[in-house]
């Protein structure tokens, strides 16, 4: 099955329907049988990349709120973020323009795989507080994936893939995206939201079933102690 993903890198529900979705697809056995697409949308593609405003800085102007009003704000997020295994740091969070983001994500996926830079990308913004609207800050976390330097500062210097961004975020509008998450499943069923974990796990058995897919083994115990095959027993 076909999971296309909107989301954006500053978006703190979109890293908690991650997880929700990567423990859908374990939990349901489903393992290999998913491929996920990564699609881009911008909640603010205004903010500018040079920006030194603080996340709450952002959220206090955005909703005319005071600064505490602001930190209370964000408390009910990092609670949920705990509930999947992540433990937000708005603290150092920024207001950051991820649109080299979006383009380095279409790039590495044209080289192969991008999800590994998806996740280290959510996980240096939420986690570590890493600026990742300057050059260096992406250089630095494509290259933790492994890309090479010298390819990453080419893309980054260039507006290549910005046409790329720009046909996803429509297509999203197309079918409906009005804010992310949201998961479109075989262009079939739309999961809006981190919604409960129940959602997305019946969701992948509905369309497994019209697939026809079989969940794979959930395999007990350790090991292949007492394991025989053709040329060797493990004992």
């Amino acid at each position: 099955m076909k999971i296309e993903i909107w989301s954006d890198y500053v978006c703190p529900f979109c890293y908690i329907g991650k997880k929700q979705l990567e423990k859908a697809i374990q939990d349901t056995g489903f393992e290999g049988q998913v491929e996920l697409v990564y699609k881009s949308y911008q909640l603010d593609p205004t903010t500018p990349e040079d920006t030194n405003e603080s996340i709450y800085e952002s959220l206090s102007q955005k909703y005319s709120m005071t600064l505490e009003k602001a930190k209370e704000m964000t408390q009910g997020v990092t609670a949920r973020a705990k509930e999947v295994g992540l433990h937000y740091n708005f603290d150092q969070m920024m207001a950051e323009n991820t649109l080299k983001a979006h383009r380095l994500v279409k790039w590495a996926e044209q080289q192969g795989d991008a999800s590994e830079l998806v996740e280290a990308l959510l996980h240096g913004y939420f986690i570590d507080g890493k600026r990742i609207s300057h050059d260096e800050v992406l250089v630095a976390i494509a290259e933790q994936v492994g890309f090479k330097r010298v390819d990453i500062e080419k893309v980054l210097a260039s507006d290549e893939f910005k046409g790329d961004v720009e046909v996803d975020i429509q297509e999203g509008l197309q079918l409906g995206v009005r804010g992310v998450p949201f998961f479109v499943l075989n262009r079939k069923y739309g999961i809006s939201g981190a919604q409960p974990q129940e959602v997305f796990e019946n969701t992948l058995r509905k369309v497994a079933e019209e697939e026809g897919l079989q969940p794979g083994l959930k395999m007990e115990g350790s090991g292949d102690a007492g394991v025989c095959t053709d040329d060797s027993c493990q004992i």
